[in-house]
């Protein structure tokens, strides 16, 4: 009888074991962990812009001051009535990163179409004036840190300023007047100086990796100069040029960035399924 019920138990034992086996083989495996996504371009862009320039000139002064001096161009006897740039395009493209959710850095460069400069002095006695024509383009370059001021509904407003150079192009100038260097005209001539920048605008994020922005920025474009002027039978007027002193431009962009980093899809961890 002792015999039967240790059969029966290891019977019993037996049919758990089996059935335990048989439910296990059932059960999905369990889940695998998922790698880490991989970050491909990091906080890289790239930026497009193109936009309108509003430009200033503070006056026009002839240099060098000693020679203008000695021939009586270029002092308190003529007042400016008016010294004007017409609109012009602007087209411009660079690389920049952003560093986290407030700060951003890119190099820019851009061509700025040429400008018309209409100039126009009287004299203080009212006996005559001086009437000044000129074309000016640039080329520029800036370094710039952008901080971003949050973001709403996809809207980021941000604040900038930017440090670089910009080469200045003084095309077809003409001076018509009264003046002993007027009636002359000076070859076309360019300078480099230092330019400097702010910035202001919002940007629209598109897509998480597309944004456009609709910004205004103040440029600081130093000073301009013409190539020696000369009388128009040909004759030098000595040493005589033309300054244009302190550029100024009030620029509004529309420009798109571009970001090369963004979700990738993660490696996957499934296993390799081979059929024999």
């Amino acid at each position: 009888m002792g015999s039967l019920k240790h059969y029966a138990l290891a019977g019993v034992l037996a049919l758990t074991a089996s059935t335990t086996a048989y439910a296990a083989d059932l059960l999905p495996p369990p889940p695998m962990p998922y790698a880490p996504a991989i970050e491909v371009g990091g906080g890289w862009y790239l930026r497009g812009d193109i936009g309108m320039t509003n430009q200033e000139v503070d006056r026009l002064s002839f240099t060098p001051q000693s020679e203008a001096a000695l021939l009586g161009v270029g002092d308190d006897s003529f007042e400016t009535i008016h010294a004007d740039f017409d609109s012009s395009p602007l087209v411009g493209l660079g690389i920049g990163y952003q560093f986290n959710n407030w700060i951003r850095a890119d190099i820019t460069g851009e061509y700025r179409g040429k400008a018309t400069f209409h100039g126009l002095e009287r004299s203080t006695d009212l006996s005559g004036v001086n009437e000044y024509s000129a074309t000016k383009s640039e080329w520029v370059g800036l370094a710039n840190v952008y901080f971003d001021l949050g973001t709403w509904h996809g809207l980021t407003p941000f604040v900038g300023a930017g440090v670089g150079f910009t080469h200045t192009m003084i095309d077809n100038f003409r001076d018509v007047g009264i003046a002993d260097a007027a009636l002359a005209f000076s070859r076309d001539h360019s300078e480099t100086e230092l330019a400097w920048a702010l910035h202001a605008g919002v940007a629209y994020d598109v897509t998480p990796n597309f944004k456009v922005e609709f910004a205004y920025r103040y440029l600081n474009l130093g000073d301009g100069k013409t190539d020696t002027l000369h009388r128009y039978d040909e004759s030098g007027c000595g040493c005589l040029a033309v300054k244009f002193k302190d550029l100024e431009s009030h620029d509004f962009k529309v420009g798109v960035r571009w970001m090369l980093g963004g979700p990738v899809m993660a490696a996957s961890n499934a296993p390799v399924v081979r059929k024999y």
